[in-house]
């Protein structure tokens, strides 16, 4: 179980494409190749993944547990909709950060509510596409000290 899985929800496979004001310029492919080259640097295997269907990012979860050392999860728009990703990741029983590449808290005052946030170990957002690599290095760090 020295494996993280980082997903991700509804139109990120738009990145750099979709609002660069507010998301960036990096793609989605980007933020892959370095989530998957900083893992290598901590000795951590990345799975990640992309969907805009809600019932594959569920199975996606409950494929995880007993299998998953962690997960990242950028919800996307279900983390303000989602009581089945919620369930889903109780269900996995695997432990969860979620991320947000803009500070959800200073947009719309419908992206304040996470269903995600009430199951997750810890929230980052607004820290860019930075917070995958933050996230990771939490899950790594845990290993680690799991090992000692």
């Amino acid at each position: 179980m020295n494996t993280i899985l980082v997903l991700n929800g509804p139109n990120l496979n738009m990145l750099g494409l979709r609002e660069p004001e507010v998301y960036g310029r990096e793609t989605l492919a980007d933020v892959e190749q370095t989530c998957r080259q900083y893992g290598e640097t901590l000795g951590v295997a990345i799975e990640f993944q992309q969907t805009n269907h809600e019932g594959q990012m569920i199975d996606w979860i409950h494929q995880a547990r007993r299998r998953i050392a962690g997960i990242v999860i950028n919800p996307g728009a279900w983390t303000h909709t989602s009581v089945a990703i919620h369930d889903a990741l109780i269900a996995a029983e695997v432990q969860v950060i979620e991320v947000h590449i803009s500070n959800v808290h200073r947009r719309e005052e419908f992206r304040h509510f996470s269903y995600v946030s009430r199951v997750a170990k810890g929230v980052l957002a607004g820290f860019g596409t930075d917070g995958y690599r933050m996230a990771i290095q939490h899950f790594a760090s845990c290993l680690e000290q799991s090992k000692a």
